[in-house]
């Protein structure tokens, strides 16, 4: 079931210069019978891994219990250099709507224990499903406290929407301090997606439940756009061989399927996956067939780029990929897991008017397509859940924003970062121009944490959880604001 073309002789019984196993385990992408299964062999993180350059026999097994006496599924997979001794198992031929354990084993090294589970089966409508959404861990300017909080909650997944790392170089009197210059190479990024994955409370939490992940900018350059940099000194090809080794290293940090693993400087990472017939996530890629920010980016008033038919952030393909599923989607809910705020907030107070051209409102004729399609196709129960702007918001989109009494037409929850941006504030000193200008946001802060989400066929709840500080370690946890949406009756109300 591994992923790789092997070169050369596999080594069965290697022998480690330390422990191997320091990245840890994770899982991903559940289905109703099956499961991504991740590990990476790296016994020198923050070396390159410290591997031989050969190919090693890696084992794993999952089970029905934590003890691992019931082992329902066995197998071995090839960990090769060429994709840095990575490991993709993708698990077939388990129960749909159960958990189980899984472990690997590298010659006499054997990885820690980890939990997982698997969709329910595609024609059953569960009674819940309780998860969490992250974005925006910047390793240098906080701590993971977010996820040691997490990891208490009951949740069968977590989603996370981007920025799992940042790609500048290490600043001194930081609260922590990246390794390195900023990252351009592959050697580069693997050492940086490994610096993270050290992280003690990130791994913890892998173990506890699978992961569906998607990417913003950090992981590869920040603000980037297709092929184009936010730098205009840089050359395109240049730009695209970073991004070759930027995707790379991505893939062999994640549980991501084998459709995921790139070629060269294309990754297919857009895909939709159903939680019985409650859920259908429709997990975005806003980055990687995006058209260059109009307007010269940042917060600006409408401009004929931004205003554009042609300008885009899913491009045609990924577009019509999404409409098609959104109409022929079965569930009760859909889900957009994607990257930047679809709703057209203002960020100036006053007459003026400033959008982020970094977001949704960049492509405001696409942002209106999809909105009017969610309507006219009456798509069950829209929601929208975004990332990347190291804040809360709880949006009600409208269709038609130049109308601010318009029909609801679906619902977004922005999530906070995990630690990118330092310490937050519950009440931003913008709170009340924002609240003035943009009538359809109900909820905003800029604390770090995440949001905790429950979904059933009646209800969707979601809660905004917040911790206090990430400046030192200890920091307690907030419910800050709770919202409900009904089963056919598009809107927030406060719970």
């Amino acid at each position: 079931m591994g992923c790789e073309r092997v070169f050369g002789a596999v080594k069965s019984l290697p022998k480690f210069t330390s422990y191997p196993f320091t990245l840890g385990v994770a899982s991903g992408d559940p289905s109703p019978d099956g499961v991504v299964l991740w590990t990476r062999l790296a016994p020198q993180p923050l070396e390159g891994g410290g591997m031989d350059p050969v190919p090693v026999e890696v084992s794993w097994q999952v089970a029905e219990d934590e003890a691992m006496s019931k082992v329902v599924r066995q197998g071995t997979s090839i960990a090769t250099p060429e994709w840095g001794h990575s490991v993709h198992v993708e698990v077939d031929g388990l129960q749909p709507d159960r958990w189980y354990w899984y472990q690997f084993r590298a010659g006499t090294e054997v990885s820690p224990k980890a939990r997982t589970r698997t969709f329910p089966a595609i024609d059953t409508l569960p009674d819940r499903l309780r998860f969490a959404v992250a974005s925006c861990q910047h390793y240098e300017t906080g701590l993971y406290t977010a996820y040691e909080h997490m990891a208490r909650e009951d949740l069968d997944l977590v989603i996370h929407l981007g920025d799992y790392i940042y790609e500048d170089g290490g600043i001194d009197k930081r609260v922590r301090k990246h390794t390195g210059p900023e990252i351009t190479t592959l050697d580069h990024y693997r050492n940086r997606h490994a610096q993270y994955k050290t992280d003690p409370a990130l791994q913890a939490m892998h173990a506890i439940a699978p992961w569906l992940v998607t990417w913003d900018d950090h992981e590869f350059d920040n603000n980037c756009a297709g092929d184009i940099s936010e730098h205009p000194d840089v050359k395109k090809e240049d730009f695209l061989l970073r991004r070759a080794a930027a995707y790379q290293a991505y893939y062999e940090h994640m549980p991501l399927r084998r459709s995921a693993m790139p070629k060269g400087p294309d990754m297919l990472l857009y895909r939709k996956l159903g939680y019985g017939r409650l859920t259908d996530f429709h997990v975005l890629d806003t980055r990687q067939y995006r058209s260059d920010q109009p307007c010269g980016d940042h917060n600006k008033p409408p401009c004929p780029e931004s205003l554009s038919p042609d300008t885009s952030l899913l491009g045609a393909i990924q577009r019509d990929w999404l409409f098609e599923g959104l109409a022929k989607s079965p569930s009760t809910w859909n889900i957009l897991a994607q990257q930047v705020m679809m709703a057209r907030v203002d960020r100036v107070a006053g007459e003026s008017i400033g959008y982020s051209m970094d977001q949704w409102p960049s492509c405001e004729m696409e942002r209106r397509r999809l909105l009017k399609f969610l309507h006219d196709q009456r798509v069950s129960n829209p929601v929208v859940l975004t990332g990347d702007i190291h804040s809360n918001w709880a949006n009600n989109l409208i269709a038609d924003f130049d109308d601010l009494e318009s029909k609801i037409v679906a619902t977004e929850f922005v999530g906070t970062s995990i630690s990118s941006g330092g310490d937050g504030l519950l009440k931003p000193k913008t709170l009340d121009a924002t609240y003035a200008e943009n009538p359809f946001v109900k909820f905003h802060s800029t604390e770090r944490g995440y949001i905790r989400c429950e979904v059933t066929p009646e209800l969707w709840k979601s809660d905004y959880q917040a911790i206090e500080y990430v400046s030192r370690p200890g920091a307690p946890l907030h419910t800050r604001a709770s919202f409900v949406v009904e089963s056919g009756k598009a809107g927030l109300q406060e719970a």
